[in-house]
């Protein structure tokens, strides 16, 4: 949204605008998702995001790849509750 473009910039962190019909390389892919393109690659191959090829190489839609991590996120952060409210019942918290 608007106002988290205005807090990154007001707060002198960098971020990339990156219109979400677009399509991406396996290596820039990568880069937004902070993995290795091999890994990449197998989530690929593994149909875990949508891809197209171009010739021999392999394009990924923006809007895929995002929806891809706020799935990824999310399972993350399930996992991490999960985790905390497991310690909690066992009192180490």
């Amino acid at each position: 949204s608007l106002l988290e473009v205005l807090r990154l910039v007001s707060s002198g962190r960098g971020f990339r605008m990156i219109p979400v019909e677009s399509e991406l390389t396996t290596q820039q892919a990568a880069d937004l998702l902070n993995v290795s393109r091999p890994f990449l690659v197998k989530l690929l191959e593994e149909g875990e995001i949508p891809f197209a090829k171009t010739g021999r190489h392999r394009r990924v839609r923006a809007d895929d790849l995002f929806a891809y991590k706020e799935k990824r996120d999310a399972s993350r952060s399930d996992a991490l509750s999960d985790l905390a409210a497991m310690d909690a019942e066992e009192g180490l918290v």
